[in-house]
């Protein structure tokens, strides 16, 4: 499996269009798994702006368990994800 991340990641990272990396992951997720991945990323950035997990939960009309598990992720130190949300916020 880590194989198939390693292809994947260099597959879209070599690719210089944002239309093109929509066109590989519209192609790649069914319906249901590019709306929970939407669904994670705003919960991720809801917590990252620092807002609580209840009111990201509120506002997002999500599970707390759900919030919960994006938050575990956070408080990791040094997580490629925080270093993506940190570069993601900078802009």
């Amino acid at each position: 499996m880590a194989n198939d991340i390693d292809e994947i990641s260099e597959l879209i990272a070599t690719s210089k269009e944002k239309e093109q990396i929509k066109e590989y992951l519209k192609s790649l997720l069914t319906p249901a798994e590019a709306k929970n991945i939407a669904q994670r990323w705003r919960i991720l950035k809801g917590l990252y702006e620092g807002k609580s997990q209840r009111k990201v939960a509120e506002e997002l009309g999500v599970s707390l368990c759900n919030v919960t598990r994006g938050a575990k992720e956070l408080k990791q130190a040094d997580t490629g994800l925080r270093k993506f949300l940190k570069r993601h916020f900078k802009k």
